[in-house]
């Protein structure tokens, strides 16, 4: 069985299970942590998540995050100045970016359709390497979830097996330095690692 394969049978297992309702946001984050050369095949799978989720009772919304930049450097005023002196695009990701990716993200969340019993997946999060922290955007729509937030992560997750609710080190496209979040974390060797 492949790594996908051995994935979402581990995803299947655990969408499946009762959802506990009084949950904080950031407890309501699922990660889906897969090797970075798998990005192809698991995207092209992504449609057995979504039939995994809806088996299970749940409603599904998939919000692919690849042409953010581009759709928020396409309409930026500033465009042409930043191509010309890339380096002060440095303080506007930080300013303008992520705020567009959380408010989009949100408006997700939060569209009609989208409930307690909604997944909402995203894909595409190894597009904002050097652009954006996943985490970051994480924090900033992790009060707009209802349901689940379902992110599908490239790179690699460290779990202190002694004790894994604590020292996950999360590592997009295993490049850089990775931080500490306590979502769920779904593997292909470990069924699911919770906080």
């Amino acid at each position: 069985m492949s790594e996908i394969e051995r994935l979402i049978k581990n995803y299947e297992r655990f969408v499946r299970l009762p959802w506990e309702r009084n949950l904080a946001g950031p407890q309501k984050v699922w990660f889906v942590v897969y090797d970075k050369a798998q990005e192809r095949r698991l995207r092209f799978r992504i449609p057995e998540f979504e039939i995994a989720t809806k088996n299970a009772g749940h409603g599904w919304v998939h919000h692919d995050l690849t042409d953010a930049f581009a759709e928020w450097m396409a309409a930026h005023e500033y465009r042409e100045a930043y191509f010309e002196d890339p380096e002060a695009l440095d303080l506007a990701l930080a300013d303008q970016f992520l705020p567009f990716l959380a408010q989009r993200l949100r408006a997700v969340l939060s569209a009609p359709g989208v409930d307690d019993d909604t997944v909402v997946a995203i894909s595409g999060v190894g597009a904002l390497f050097g652009l954006a922290r996943v985490s970051l955007l994480v924090d900033r729509v992790s009060p707009s979830i209802r349901g689940r937030l379902l992110v599908f992560f490239p790179g690699s997750v460290d779990i202190n097996k002694d004790n894994p609710r604590r020292g996950r080190n999360f590592r997009l496209l295993d490049a850089r330095d990775g931080w500490d979040y306590h979502a769920i974390v779904i593997t292909a060797d470990a069924e699911v690692w919770r906080p």
